[in-house]
């Protein structure tokens, strides 16, 4: 806590009132709280012993030598903040000016005297005055009060401005003082960097099922209902102008059809388009439940011959495969419900028997 004795010396004291000030009609006190400074402050010893359990206990302690005056002593923190402490366990309140200045003094006395009502409110106040200055310090006492949501807040702005952080004069005091919380720091930020890494890779591999998974609707539509100058050979394709709207992909996969027809080098399979448009027909044979009335060419042909091959489909297949009927699921569900309702829906034909497509 390098910074704190520094932060309280140009503290004014506050202007002296009693801590049941405002408590309404209360008897003469009947014990004294010394601070550190050897500075009396009258209370009720009833009302500190229901405010909390530690204070009871202080409190009915016996005494080797018993004088006629009751008192306890709260020492390491100034005067005012001890005041302010008092003042809550009297009139259960804590001002935002009070919490600026005596936060961190407040937070350490819940936490010693068991007042969870002030420790929570300590934690949330400290919590919204963090900032690279007083983030180390206000850790450190997070990490001895016991307070989870405060210490994780410290380390993840920690972790978010190490680099100013590290110029700051606590960290150079807890690199000298107290290097095993440096080293859990130090481990939080290395595996924050490994989770955003590994939500990256998760966010692109999505985002690539997702493609693929658009790629599946946009050839059901081409090869169910055509668009633009590629559909099935009842359809004139000549009815459909303009760009697609419904796909972003349809016009590279309908280049990609043309060309599969027109290709000499696709049966020796050296013709990499080809591959790829292979790959989609396949890919979508191994996603359709309608073969028998499916029109998208090759659908019959690739199920049937998964069924005879008795070794089953390459297990990084199968992966891919689950993956994008996963993301096919996710994507009708993050439709509108209007959308979804509104969107045509595709009747098939005893004549949707047919899989040949005009080019």
């Amino acid at each position: 806590m390098v910074q704190l004795k520094k932060k309280l010396s140009g503290k004014m004291r506050l202007k002296y009132t009693p801590p049941y000030a405002g408590a309404g009609d209360m008897p003469e006190p009947d014990m004294f709280v010394l601070t550190s400074a050897g500075q009396r402050i009258p209370a009720h010893s009833k009302i500190l012993a229901s405010a909390s359990a530690v204070l009871e206990s202080i409190i009915e302690r016996p005494e080797k030598h018993r004088s006629t005056e009751r008192k306890i002593t709260i020492s390491g923190v100034p005067y005012d903040a001890v005041h302010v402490f008092l003042r809550f366990l009297y009139l259960n309140k804590c001002s935002d000016e009070h919490m600026e200045s005596y936060g961190i003094h407040l937070l350490a006395l819940s936490h010693v005297y068991s007042v969870q009502q002030l420790k929570q409110i300590c934690t949330r106040g400290l919590a919204k005055r963090l900032s690279v200055e007083n983030v180390v310090d206000v850790l450190q006492l997070a990490r001895l009060c016991n307070a989870p949501d405060l210490y994780l807040k410290c380390m993840r702005l920690v972790s978010d401005k190490y680099k100013a952080v590290e110029e700051t004069e606590a960290w150079r005091f807890l690199q000298e003082h107290d290097p095993y919380l440096e080293l859990e720091i130090l481990q939080f930020i290395d595996e924050t960097e490994s989770r955003k890494k590994k939500t990256r890779r998760h966010r692109e591999e999505q985002s690539l099922y997702m493609q693929l998974s658009e790629a599946m609707d946009c050839l059901e539509h081409i090869c169910s209902e055509g668009c633009t100058s590629v559909g099935p050979c009842d359809m004139d394709p000549n009815e459909h102008k303009g760009p697609c709207s419904k796909f972003s992909t349809c016009q590279g996969i309908q280049l990609l059809i043309k060309h599969f027809g027109a290709c000499k080098k696709r049966v020796n399979g050296g013709c990499s388009r080809c591959s790829r448009m292979w790959q989609l027909f396949k890919l979508h044979s191994s996603i359709c439940d309608q073969p028998d009335e499916c029109r998208v060419p090759l659908c019959r042909h690739f199920k049937l011959k998964t069924q005879q091959d008795r070794r089953g489909n390459d297990p990084r297949w199968r992966l891919l495969v689950k993956k994008v009927i996963s993301a096919r699921t996710i994507s009708s569900l993050s439709l509108p419900k209007r959308k979804r309702e509104d969107e045509p829906r595709i009747v098939l034909q005893p004549h949707g028997l047919r899989r040949s497509i005009r080019v």
